[in-house]
């Protein structure tokens, strides 16, 4: 393959559902070290990929030496809207999610759902808190993609630790369903259940009335009085956090 035949692959790519595109060194690495089935891996200076490799992946030094072709830089900065510095990028099949296999996980985890998150980046940036945090999925409803690759980019690619799809609605469900909101009791740890669908709004508009009023409890951050919000990938850390150190967590963090 010509370098100049990748620069339309990658913008395909871009809007195809059933693709990923992985910005940078971090997002192709989580995907290789999480089972991704990967198409393609660039890099416009090998050298750079070796000595990162070396320093944040020794697992994948090799194979990632052995994936990756050299592109031409001028090519390689066609690839995305802002190219990263790292100067590596992948393209990936996405990973197979069932929601409804999601919420019947019968394990002790929780499920994070994101209603209408508007930030792309942030999105991820739940995502890879959710891996961080060892939970059952993250669903997100509304119009964005949390497959987008933006949303990758933020993730550093952990879409492949944790199951991550996009719902019309929330079906009937056999958990708790929690919505974290100011309105709510103040949240406690000990009391979090361990199957819980932790629901967080937007920043602006918060919950829907519709989710707030089928919700089984509403819980509150606890926060310094005259702070209004928390960024929302902060709020998810704070609330899967709470339920990692706490006792109903499967096992301690490592």
């Amino acid at each position: 393959m010509q370098d100049g035949s990748l620069i339309p692959r990658f913008g395909r790519a871009r809007r195809d559902p059933s693709l990923a595109v992985l910005e940078g060194f971090h997002p192709v690495k989580h995907a290789l070290r999480f089972g991704a089935a990967m198409l393609e891996v660039v890099s416009s200076d090998p050298a750079e990929l070796d000595r990162l490799a070396a320093a944040l992946a020794p697992d994948l030094r090799v194979r990632l030496g052995s994936l990756a072709r050299r592109i031409d830089p001028a090519v390689f900065a066609q690839l995305a809207p802002l190219a990263p510095s790292t100067g590596v990028m992948g393209l990936a099949e996405r990973a197979h999610v069932d929601p409804a296999a999601v919420l019947a996980d019968p394990r002790a985890k929780p499920v994070v759902l994101l209603e209408d998150p508007r930030d792309l980046g942030n999105m991820g940036a739940c995502v890879r808190v959710a891996a961080a945090a060892d939970i059952a999925g993250v669903l997100t409803t509304g119009s964005h993609d949390p497959w987008h690759p933006d949303a990758l980019r933020g993730a550093a690619g952990l879409h492949y630790a944790v199951p991550v799809s996009r719902v019309e609605r929330l079906p009937a469900l056999d958990r708790p369903l929690l919505a974290v909101d100011p309105t709510g009791a103040q949240l406690d740890p000990v009391e979090l259940p361990a199957r819980a669908v932790l629901a967080f709004g937007t920043e602006r508009y918060g919950l829907s009335r519709e989710l707030t009023a089928r919700a089984d409890a509403l819980l509150a951050i606890p926060m310094r009085p005259g702070v209004s919000s928390l960024n929302l990938a902060t709020a998810v850390a704070a609330v899967l956090f709470a339920w990692r150190l706490s006792p109903r967590a499967v096992s301690p963090i490592a």
